[in-house]
C-alpha cells in the first residue's frame, strides 16, 4: 500500500468519557485519488511516484483555497498536456501540419489534446496566467525534492546492502577507484596518486539558475519535511502535513522572480550557504568515509590515508570579463566576505571540539610541545587565557583549543596582537594538539574530532574559495598602450577608467594576498588569449600597478583557449609562454606547475558542439603531450557550463574520457547555476558527486583507462574527421544565413532572457561587437532551451550521420569509444528535453520559414541518428529513473512553454498596438516562465 493509499481514511475521535465526536476528514480522498490519477500514466519507481502524487495533492489544495476556478483550470490543463503527451509525441510532429502559428492541425487523440491546453492558455486572462505559471513553477521545484529524496534513499539502501567484509565499498566510488589502482599498478604507486589527487570545482555566478533567494529557502525547509516523513505517524504526520502545505502556499504566493539584479557582494551567498549547509560537514566526511573502508577498524586510531582533496574556487566578485559590477573594491569585499565567514566557522568547531576534549591530565598527559604552546599562549595574552587558566592544569588539551578558538575570533576582527597570521599558522597549532593527544594514548580524539577541523583547515584555509579573477585579452592590450601614451600616474594625460581599474585590480590581488594568503588570490585568467605576449601583458601591468617591486604579488597566468582557432593553436601560445622570464621564474617557484584553461561555451556556440567536442579533446591531447616534452606538471580547468551546449553533462564520465595525460591526477571545473545547488544542496548527494569525480580522477590515471582512450581515439580517428567537417559546415551555414541574429532574437526569449534579475552580469561583453559574436553563451543556450529546441546541444550532428551512412561503425564507437559514447549520451539527454510541437510555435514566431525548416529537420534528424545509435525507442529509455523523470516532467514543462510562447507572440505580433501596460504584463508573465521552465529542464545553461 503506499503512502498516498494508506493515509486516505476518515477517523472518529472519542473524548475520555468514549462518546463519539464529529467526524475529521485527515486527507481529502478525493484529492488523494486525484493526484495519484494524474501520475498514473507514468512508469516510475513507487518511490518517487508516492511523493509526487502527495505534492500534486498538496498543491491542488493549496491552489483550491486559494481560488476554486484556479485548481479547475489547473487539472483541465495538466489533463491536456499529460494527454498530449501519450505515446512518442516527438516523433510524430515532424509530420504534423500545422496553422500560421505553429498550432499543429492534424486529428488525432495527442493532437486534440494539445490544442486543447493551447486553447485553454489563451483564454486566460494574465492575472490568472500569473497564478497557473507559478502553480506549475512550484511543482517543478517539489518534483526535484521529490527525485532528490528518491535519489538519496536509493544510496542509502545500497550502502545498507553493503557488507563490511567487502574488499571495496560498491556505494563509495572512490574506495573502488582505489582497489582498481592497486590491481593495475600495486600499492606504492596508487599511494603516490592518491597523494597527488586533487577536484577543484570553481563557483562562478553565470545566471543560469532563475530562482530566488526567497524560494531557496522555502526549498530547502520543504526538503526536510519530505525527508522526515517517512519516520512520522499520528499527530506528528498531520503537523508535517499542515507546515508543507504551508510552505507550499507561500511559494504558490512568492513572485519567483526577484526584485533587483544581485549585486557581485550579495552572489557570494551562494557559495556561503551551500558551504555552511554542506560543504564544511560533508567533505571531512568524504575523507572519513574513505579512511573508514581502506583503514578498517584501525579508521580514526592511525594517522589518516586520505588527503585533503577538495579545494573549491570561486569567479564570484573577481571574474570581470564584460562585467563592469565586478570592480577592484568589490573583489576585496568579496574576499573579506568569504574569509571572516570561513574563520569563525573554523572558531566555533574549534570551540565545540575544544568542549569536548575534557581529558585530565593525569590519564592523558600532554607533551612538552603541547604545555609550550599554552605558555605561549599566556605570554601572548593574559586575556585571552585567563578563562581558560583554570582547566589548564587538569584539561591542558581544552585550554590550549579554547584559546584557539579564541584567537580565530580575534583573527575575524582584525586584532593584530592575537590573530592568527595565516591558516597554516593555525594548523600547526591544530598539530600540536593532535601529536599530544596521539603521544598520551587517546588516539581516538587526536585521530577523530580533531582530524575533522585538520582536513577542514586543509580544504578551506582561512578563504573558503580561491578566488581567481579573469578579464579579456583586449582590456589588458588598451591598458598598456594608454599608459605608455599617459604614463602610468597619468603623468602625460589622464589615463581611462579602465585603466586604472586594470590596475587597481593587481593592488587588490595583493591586498587579498597578504590579509588573507597566497592561496586567497593567486591566479589570473585571460578570456580569449591568442599569443603568448597576452600572458606576457599581465605580468607586465602587474609590475607598473606597484611602486615597490617587494609588493607586486604572486600570479599564475592562466591562459584560457576558447574559440576554434585559439584551441588549434593553443601549443604554439604555450611554448611562447615558456620564453617570458616571469613564467620561467612562476615555474621555479611552482616546481613547474601550470594551469591552461579550456572554453566549452565559446568554442560550442562559435564551430557547433561536435566540431568544439573533437576540437577540445584533441587540444587537450597536445597540451598533455606538450606538458609531458616540457616537464611541466599540468593542471587542465575546464570551462564547462549545466546544459550540454556548454560541456555539460556527469563529470565523472567526462573526466573517464579525458586523453591520457590530461588529467593528472587533478580534475578543475567550473560548476554553474542550478548545477551548483543540484549537485551540492544536498548533504548526500553532494557527498556523492564528490566520491564520484575523485574517483573518476584518480581511475583515470589507471593504465587499463589510458590504454582504451587512447587506442579508441585513434581507431575513431577518421570518422571523427568526417562527422567533423560535415557537421561543422553545417552549423555554419545556419549562423551564416542572412538575418539569423534578429530571427534567432525573434523566435527565443533572448531578449527577455536578458532582463530576468538573475545575475550581475550583462548578456553581452560589451567591447563593442554588435552582433551574435558577442553575445555571451550563456543567454545562447538558455534561449535554445527556452523555447524547446536545445539546438546549441546538437545541431549539425544529425547532418553528419547522414553524410557518414554507417549505422553500425557509429554504433561500435558507441560501444568503444568513451568520447564519443558520453557525447551522444548527452546529446540524447538534451533532446529528450525538446518537443517538437512546442518548437514549432516557437519557430513560427518568425518570418522565415526557410531557418524555421532548416533548424526543425536538422532537430529530427539529429533526433532520429541518436535514437539508431543508442538502440532506443525513445530518448533515455533505458535510463530507468532519469528517462522517465524527463518525460513525467515533460507535459508540465510544455504548460508553461505554452504560456510563455503566447505571451511572446502577443508581443512580437502586437507590439504597436499595446499598451505600455499591456507590454509590462506580458512581459512580467514571459519572465515568470523563464524561472519554471529552468525549474523544470534543470540543465539549462
Amino acid at each position: 500500500m503506499t503512502e498516498e493509499t494508506k493515509h486516505q481514511t476518515e477517523d472518529v475521535a472519542t473524548v475520555s468519557g468514549g462518546a463519539a465526536v464529529e467526524s475529521v476528514s485527515r486527507i481529502d480522498r478525493d484529492e488523494a485519488r486525484a493526484a495519484m490519477q494524474a501520475l498514473s500514466e507514468f512508469n516510475i519507481p513507487a518511490q518517487l511516484r508516492d511523493h509526487l502524487a502527495l505534492f500534486v495533492r498538496l498543491e491542488r489544495r493549496v491552489l483550491r483555497e486559494y481560488d476554486e476556478e484556479i485548481c479547475n483550470i489547473f487539472d483541465r490543463l495538466l489533463a491536456s498536456v499529460i494527454a498530449a503527451n501519450e505515446g512518442d509525441p516527438g516523433a510524430e510532429a515532424a509530420a504534423d501540419p500545422t496553422n500560421e502559428e505553429g498550432v499543429p492541425t492534424t486529428q488525432s487523440a495527442t493532437a486534440d489534446a494539445f490544442r486543447d491546453a493551447v486553447e485553454l492558455i489563451d483564454s486566460l486572462p494574465l492575472d490568472r496566467a500569473q497564478v497557473i505559471v507559478r502553480a506549475f513553477t512550484t511543482f517543478f521545484h517539489l518534483a526535484n525534492l521529490s527525485e532528490e529524496n528518491y535519489r538519496v534513499e536509493k544510496l542509502r539502501r545500497r550502502e545498507s546492502e553493503v557488507s563490511i567484509d567487502s574488499p571495496v565499498d560498491p556505494a563509495n566510488e572512490l574506495t573502488v577507484a582505489y582497489r582498481q589502482l592497486i590491481d593495475e599498478v600495486g600499492v606504492g604507486r596508487a599511494n603516490e596518486l592518491l597523494n597527488r589527487l586533487e577536484f577543484h570545482p570553481v563557483f562562478t555566478a553565470h545566471p543560469t539558475e532563475a530562482r530566488r533567494k526567497a524560494v531557496e529557502g522555502k526549498i530547502r525547509r520543504i526538503a526536510r519535511l519530505l525527508a522526515e516523513r517517512s519516520r512520522l505517524g499520528g499527530s506528528d504526520l498531520m503537523e508535517n502535513e499542515r507546515h508543507l502545505l504551508q510552505e507550499i502556499d507561500a511559494l504558490v504566493r512568492t513572485t519567483p522572480i526577484a526584485p533587483k539584479k544581485p549585486t557581485p557582494v550579495e552572489e557570494a551567498d551562494t557559495i556561503i550557504d551551500i558551504f555552511d549547509n554542506t560543504l564544511f560537514d560533508t567533505i571531512p566526511m568524504v575523507y572519513r568515509r574513505f579512511d573508514d573502508w581502506v583503514l578498517g577498524d584501525r579508521a580514526g586510531t592511525v594517522p589518516p590515508v586520505c588527503p585533503a582533496f577538495f579545494h573549491p574556487g570561486s569567479w564570484i566578485g573577481t571574474d570581470r570579463d564584460g562585467n563592469p559590477n565586478v570592480t577592484a573594491k568589490v573583489s576585496r569585499q568579496v574576499a573579506a566576505k568569504f574569509a571572516s565567514h570561513m574563520i569563525s566557522a573554523l572558531a566555533n568547531k574549534c570551540r565545540r571540539v575544544g568542549r569536548n576534549l575534557t581529558l585530565e591530565a593525569k590519564y592523558t598527559k600532554p607533551t612538552d610541545e603541547l604545555l609550550n604552546l599554552w605558555n605561549h599562549q599566556v605570554e601572548m595574552s593574559e586575556i585571552l587565557t585567563d578563562r581558560a587558566s583554570m582547566i589548564s592544569k587538569s584539561e591542558p588539551h581544552r585550554a590550549v583549543m579554547l584559546v584557539m578558538a579564541a584567537r580565530l575570533d580575534a583573527t575575524v576582527a582584525r586584532n593584530a596582537d592575537t590573530m592568527y597570521d595565516s591558516a597554516d599558522e593555525f594548523l600547526a597549532d591544530l598539530r600540536v594538539v593532535q601529536r599530544s593527544l596521539a603521544e598520551a594514548g587517546a588516539v581516538r580524539a587526536a585521530y577523530g574530532p580533531v582530524q575533522t577541523i585538520i582536513w577542514q583547515t586543509e580544504t578551506f584555509g582561512f578563504h573558503m574559495v580561491e578566488t581567481e579573477f579573469r578579464q579579456h585579452s583586449v582590456v589588458h592590450e588598451r591598458a598598456l598602450a594608454d599608459i605608455r601614451e599617459h604614463g602610468v600616474h597619468g603623468e602625460r594625460g589622464e589615463l581611462a577608467p579602465m585603466t586604472r581599474e586594470v590596475l587597481d585590480t593587481f593592488r587588490a590581488m595583493g591586498s587579498i594576498q597578504k590579509r588573507y594568503g597566497l592561496k586567497a588570490a593567486r591566479r589570473y585568467i585571460i578570456s580569449f588569449t591568442k599569443s603568448a605576449q597576452n600572458v606576457a601583458d599581465v605580468y607586465e601591468l602587474a609590475q607598473l600597478a606597484f611602486a615597490h617591486a617587494e609588493d607586486v604579488p604572486a600570479i599564475d597566468v592562466i591562459p584560457l583557449f576558447e574559440q576554434l582557432e585559439d584551441l588549434e593553436g593553443c601549443v604554439d601560445v604555450l611554448d611562447g609562454m615558456l620564453q617570458i622570464p616571469a613564467v620561467q621564474k612562476r615555474l621555479a617557484q611552482t616546481n613547474r606547475k601550470l594551469e591552461v584553461m579550456l572554453g566549452y561555451s565559446d568554442s560550442s556556440k562559435d564551430a557547433g558542439p561536435t566540431t568544439a567536442t573533437l576540437a577540445l579533446h584533441s587540444a587537450q591531447a597536445r597540451i598533455a603531450a606538450w606538458a609531458e616534452r616540457n616537464n611541466i606538471d599540468l593542471v587542465l580547468m575546464h570551462g564547462r557550463g549545466g546544459a550540454v551546449g556548454r560541456g555539460g553533462g556527469p563529470a565523472n564520465r567526462a573526466v573517464l574520457a579525458q586523453p591520457k595525460g590530461s588529467v593528472n591526477c587533478c580534475f578543475k571545473l567550473t560548476e554553474q547555476g542550478e548545477v551548483i545547488f543540484a549537485r551540492y544542496g544536498n548533504p548526500a548527494l553532494a557527498q556523492r558527486h564528490v566520491e564520484s569525480v575523485a574517483a573518476a580522477t584518480l581511475l583515470n590515471s589507471a593504465p587499463s583507462i589510458e590504454r582504451v582512450n587512447t587506442q579508441t581515439t585513434e581507431e575513431f580517428a577518421d570518422m571523427a574527421a568526417r562527422l567533423n567537417e560535415v557537421s561543422h559546415q553545417t552549423y555554419l551555414d545556419l549562423l551564416n544565413t542572412p538575418e539569423f541574429t534578429p530571427w534567432f532574437s525573434t523566435v527565443t526569449p533572448l531578449t527577455e532572457v536578458g532582463l530576468l534579475p538573475i545575475g550581475s552580469r550583462p548578456a553581452k561583453r560589451g567591447l563593442g561587437a554588435k552582433s551574435l559574436d558577442d553575445l555571451r553563451t550563456i543567454p545562447w543556450v538558455f534561449s535554445w532551451s527556452q523555447a524547446r529546441i536545445n539546438l546549441a546541444a546538437w545541431y549539425g550532428l544529425g547532418s553528419a550521420c547522414e553524410a557518414l551512412g554507417d549505422l553500425d561503425l557509429l554504433r561500435r564507437a558507441y560501444a568503444e569509444w568513451p568520447l564519443f559514447s558520453t557525447f551522444i549520451d548527452n546529446i540524447e539527454m538534451s533532446i529528450a528535453k525538446t518537443d517538437g510541437r512546442i518548437a514549432k510555435m516557437y519557430l513560427a514566431l518568425g518570418d522565415r520559414e526557410d531557418l524555421a525548416a532548416k533548424v526543425f529537420e536538422e532537430m529530427q534528424l539529429t533526433r532520429t541518428w541518436t535514437l539508431a545509435i543508442t538502440g532506443n525507442a525513445w530518448p533515455l529509455e533505458k535510463r530507468r529513473v532519469l528517462g522517465r523523470a524527463v518525460r513525467v516532467r515533460n507535459p508540465f514543462v510544455d504548460a508553461l512553454s505554452l504560456a510563455q510562447v503566447r505571451a511572446l507572440r502577443e508581443v512580437r505580433m502586437n507590439q504597436d498596438e499595446l499598451s505600455e501596460e499591456a507590454k509590462a504584463e506580458f512581459m512580467s508573465l514571459i519572465l515568470a516562465t523563464v524561472t519554471g521552465v529552468s525549474a523544470g529542464l534543470q540543465n539549462t545553461g
